[in-house]
């Protein structure tokens, strides 16, 4: 914007004729050789502030405004999101089994949808069992995870888990006593032109056809300097009254299925780096959402199969935190941020609860897909923002309708 402003004063100066112009020709022959030199040096326009006036307030993303989340209009208006975990679609695809369980997913995801009307939701992981999948595409799969959000005119956002893009694995039982196996492509949603591959389908594909076919999705393949790692993205959500953000959503690939599950340092120096531009004097809310949770969930943890006792508030705790496989800063990066109310993960089916750390929430969302280990009952975690005053509250919703784990995160 200043390079052009600037380009047009100086081109305009230059072609004038010379009797609206007493400059002589060599000085104005000067001006244009020394034109890129002087254009370098203009500093660039530091970006605006949302209603901040110049106070150090939120600085506007680099995200399209068709791309940003708002609150609808209205007193008391509130703004929810709905978190499915853990969907595994694609499972046991060859068998009668696997289809079966992911038209049982089908099921919890409309009766949760249909219960909550969430404004957004956030597929936290482990959206199919690629691992299970031997055809070349398993974005065949992960449309028809989104498909129940999409059909009803919902936007979403997707963060990869550690089963998303992992390597097939042959089943044991495929292979005959003379040692050949017995090749079984599955023939669900699988069109008569595909053939069975099995080389898994990498992440940066999966985002890509998501991205490129679903106007509603809001995912995002982030910055290539963090590739392997690839749904790394922050959302904005808008007021609705100004344009002034309500609560920043961050998303972190934590890794697993190409490459070892762990939030690299890389990818905490660039959210420290965003959140420094974005939010630089933490007065917006922070949220964030990553697939296996880290090694601090593990330090706040109640011991495996005792109650959930306060402050921790939940329904079930049935297994051992899965944690990732080593912690590279960011968590204590986070805990220095006041900004960052709470921390959502998936990967453990057994769990659904929340626990203060330091002055953060850490939560498990609730296993909603029928693939995947346990037979716990299914669900999803909600989570629900208010704007003025702002507050971050979170309940779960069961497939047969109930709710419990009610909390308040931050007011």
């Amino acid at each position: 914007m200043v390079g052009r402003r600037h380009s047009h004063f100086f081109f305009s100066l230059l072609s004038l004729p010379s009797h609206r112009i007493t400059i002589p020709l060599y000085y104005r022959l000067l001006l244009l050789l020394c034109f890129p030199l002087a254009l370098a040096l203009v500093p660039p326009v530091p970006p605006s502030n949302y209603g901040g006036g110049g106070d150090g307030g939120a600085s506007v993303l680099s995200l399209p405004r068709n791309k940003s989340l708002r609150f609808s209009a209205g007193a008391g208006a509130a703004f929810k999101i709905a978190i499915f975990a853990d969907l595994h679609y694609g499972e046991n695809a060859w068998t009668d089994w696997g289809p079966q369980q992911d038209a049982n997913s089908d099921r919890v995801l409309s009766a949760v949808l249909d219960k909550e009307n969430p404004d957004f939701v956030i597929y936290l992981g482990d959206v199919v069992t690629a691992n299970n999948l031997p055809i070349p595409n398993a974005s065949l799969y992960w449309d028809r995870a989104i498909s129940a959000t999409r059909s009803r005119g919902i936007p979403w956002a997707t963060v990869f888990g550690n089963h998303d893009d992992a390597a097939f694995e042959w089943p044991s039982d495929w292979f005959s006593s003379s040692g050949i196996p017995e090749v079984r492509c599955p023939t669900a949603n699988i069109s008569s032109t595909e053939q069975c591959s099995f080389r898994g389908t990498p992440r940066i594909d999966l985002m890509n056809t998501e991205i490129n076919n679903n106007r509603l999705s809001y995912s995002a393949t982030g910055p290539k300097e963090l590739w392997p790692s690839v749904s790394n993205y922050v959302l904005q959500i808008l007021s609705s009254k100004e344009m002034d953000p309500v609560a920043l959503l961050y998303f972190l690939d934590s890794g697993g299925g190409s490459y070892p599950e762990v939030i690299s340092n890389a990818q905490a120096k660039w959210f420290q780096a965003q959140s420094q531009i974005i939010n630089p004097n933490g007065k917006v809310p922070e949220i964030i959402f990553w697939h296996i949770p880290s090694i601090a969930f593990s330090k706040v943890a109640p011991k495996p199969n005792s109650e959930i006792d306060k402050p921790c508030v939940g329904s079930i705790n049935l297994e051992s935190v899965a944690p990732q496989d080593a912690e590279w800063g960011i968590m204590d990066i986070l805990a220095k941020r006041p900004s960052v109310k709470a921390i959502f993960s998936g990967h453990n089916h057994g769990l659904d609860w929340c626990c203060p750390y330091q002055k953060l929430w850490l939560c498990f969302a609730r296993h909603t897909g029928y693939g995947g280990y346990g037979d716990w009952p299914r669900g999803a975690r909600i989570i629900e923002i208010t704007e003025q005053p702002f507050s971050l509250k979170s309940w779960i919703r069961m497939e047969n309708g109930t709710e419990h784990s009610d909390l308040i995160l931050s007011s």
